[in-house]
């Protein structure tokens, strides 16, 4: 997941921001985002809507960094 940071630090957001945004706890997000730890599904869920993005883009399957269409959540 090394676009989190990329992504984290382009919307100026802390690792804080992101716990309080999302819910994942700023310990476990820190691991997500050096490669220690995987993100779960929600996890992965959770910062693909926060960041505006996909999944497959936050998982380095796409290089498109728009969502596809959305239902509304």
């Amino acid at each position: 997941m090394s676009r989190l940071k990329e992504l984290r630090e382009k919307k100026n957001l802390t690792q804080v921001k992101i716990q309080i945004e999302t819910g994942i706890d700023q310990s476990n997000y820190s691991k997500i985002e050096r490669g220690i730890k995987e993100p779960t599904y929600n996890e992965c869920k959770s910062l693909a809507v926060l960041f505006k993005t996909s999944m497959d883009y936050l998982a380095e399957l796409t290089d498109i960094v728009e969502p596809y269409p959305r239902k509304n959540l």
